[in-house]
């Protein structure tokens, strides 16, 4: 974060602070292709079965607790979650490609490869997820040798009490970030929410994802009982990526409000402006 704080006695000229260190910029633009690389890799493996269950088994003839289907004829989408359908006609389960109606779960623009392989989209997968588990092993070992978790991520005491928390909730609800030198440190909402994803989504993420491979399920076939079995690991799996899709699509809205030139370019050379004090 804020490595090398500006002149108190700074006039109102806009000051230049360094704000992320060379190892958290690169893993985070690792992540960008990663990330993405996983998730739209990810749909199209779900589209060949899109149904999810709980416990051990599951199949076309079983009650699954979510469903991305068509109807008989296929000319009606819809998502199906417990009891609950909606239709979604146009943009999952019924939608056009090139004039033509198709009846997979999630649309070509959603997913890697844009057409349906069932063997491309593994293979996506697989690479998507060798370049996150080994960048992320090493900005994890990184950021606890040079204390950027302790000192920058994880929440102070004071942080937490609910009368600060629920004050953050109200600053960010009316659009009322921080500025000056407060604008350079994560709030307490973006380090739970760093933390959250760090040491929480993506473990989960990793470990459901171990436990489905067949190669580590015959020899670490204890990572699937940790989950309650195969479709429950399939369904925490998914619902990890959803959460993650969640954090990322709030985290860019962020940064549009917060001013995008100004964030962006703070994670890519490292130097951040600090937005100056009301009055100033």
């Amino acid at each position: 974060m804020n490595e090398t704080p500006p002149d108190a006695g700074a006039a109102s000229a806009p000051v230049l602070v360094r704000r992320h260190r060379l190892s958290t910029r690169a893993w985070h633009w690792l992540n960008v292709v990663a990330v993405f690389t996983l998730l739209m890799s990810g749909l199209t493996i779900f589209n060949a079965h899109p149904r999810l269950y709980w416990g051990q088994y599951g199949a076309n003839f079983d009650r699954p607790w979510l469903k991305i289907d068509a109807s008989r004829d296929g000319s009606r989408g819809y998502v199906q979650v417990g009891s609950l359908r909606m239709e979604t006609t146009g943009v999952l389960g019924a939608w056009e490609k090139d004039g033509r109606l198709s009846n997979r779960a999630f649309p070509h623009w959603m997913t890697l490869p844009s057409h349906y392989s069932l063997s491309e989209g593994r293979k996506y997968h697989f690479l998507g997820a060798w370049l996150l588990a080994i960048a992320g092993v090493l900005y994890l070992l990184w950021s606890l040798l040079n204390r950027h978790v302790m000192r920058d991520l994880l929440p102070r005491r004071g942080e937490l009490a609910p009368a600060h928390l629920w004050q953050d909730v109200k600053d960010h609800a009316r659009l009322r970030f921080p500025r000056g030198e407060a604008a350079a440190r994560y709030n307490v909402l973006q380090k739970l929410a760093y933390v959250s994803v760090l040491f929480v989504i993506l473990p989960v993420m990793v470990l459901t994802g171990l436990g489905m491979s067949p190669t580590m399920n015959a020899g670490w076939g204890g990572i699937l009982d940790l989950f309650g079995g195969r479709q429950s690991a399939r369904s925490v799996h998914f619902i990890a990526a959803m959460a993650l899709v969640v954090f990322i699509v709030v985290h860019l809205l962020m940064v549009v409000l917060a001013g995008p030139v100004n964030e962006v370019r703070s994670m890519i050379t490292g130097r951040f402006r600090l937005p100056p004090e009301k009055g100033r």
